[in-house]
């Protein structure tokens, strides 16, 4: 395995790929690692000739008042685990390499950008679709890996790829959660044990409108109510959104007729996760 941290030695790698005509699977991600990231690294093994696995934490994504700073870091551990999956290639570059003093150029998705995350986190989506099309502009890799847990996201880059004609397949790994349900998260190390238990309000509230869903109803504001009524119970967490909506568009969706995503995000705490279900009534 090959770590390198500088964009001119990832080129350099990548020109070497494309000399050999192998296929580059790319999973982008901010490191503290779990595995959640790990099934992606597998899915890029499985669908690739060489894996490549971006380690950034992005700041233009972070908000004023938000976990830049204390974000876990740890290069060292994530280059064990990735080690043991058999990457070839690990991209770790420094904030300097990827944003050049005085950069004022940006990549926005108009209009979708601003839904679910992107209204409570104004400019999160331009600072993933900007690190985004610069890791593809850099690694050119011919498939990226991306998680379910992310769904506005995965939209968003899918949008931009389709729209900036991006040689780039998108690949989207099921969300992997732990026993009792809670999506794997890096920030769920943020949790102290009494906010981990709360932190399971996410998916209760996701099941609640699945079961109401599997009894037949589609009707988008009552499915709401009872994800929403979840949350009352529970006084370490705060709702920022349960919405109902295309998983395409993102726009919200009145009455299910195909396959929908059901979202969620809330405060634990301090710390915010995230969370979604996708629905089908033709599944």
């Amino acid at each position: 395995m090959k770590l390198v941290k500088t964009i001119e030695e990832m080129r350099a790698f990548r020109n070497a790929v494309r000399k050999n005509s192998k296929r580059l699977g790319l999973v982008p991600t901010m490191g503290a690692l779990h595995e959640g990231h790990l099934s992606l690294v597998r899915a890029a093994r499985d669908k690739s000739d060489i894996v490549a696995v971006s380690i950034f934490v992005n700041p233009t994504q972070f908000g004023p008042n938000e976990d830049f700073a204390k974000y876990p870091r740890n290069l060292e551990s994530d280059s064990k685990m990735l080690e043991r999956e058999h990457v070839d290639v690990i991209f770790a570059p420094s904030v300097d390499d990827m944003y050049p003093p005085g950069a004022m150029t940006w990549v926005t998705v108009e209009g979708i950008s601003d839904r679910l995350c992107g209204k409570s986190r104004p400019g999160h989506f331009r600072g993933v679709t900007t690190i985004v099309s610069k890791l593809f502009h850099i690694i050119e890799p011919d498939a990226a890996f991306f998680g379910q847990k992310d769904a506005a996201q995965v939209a968003i880059i899918r949008r931009m790829v389709r729209d900036l004609n991006m040689p780039v397949e998108i690949e989207v790994g099921e969300i992997i959660r732990e026993s009792d349900g809670l999506a794997l998260s890096s920030r769920n190390a943020y949790l102290d044990p009494q906010e981990r238990k709360s932190a399971l309000v996410l998916h209760r509230s996701l099941q609640d409108a699945q079961r109401l869903f599997e009894t037949g109803e589609r009707n988008s504001e009552k499915l709401i109510a009872v994800g929403k009524q979840e949350f009352a119970g529970e006084p370490c967490a705060r709702l920022d959104y349960f919405e109902i909506i295309d998983p395409d568009s993102l726009e919200p969706v009145t009455t299910i007729e195909n396959r929908t995503l059901i979202a969620v995000a809330a405060f634990i705490g301090n710390t915010r996760l995230i969370d979604n279900i996708i629905v089908d009534p033709h599944s």
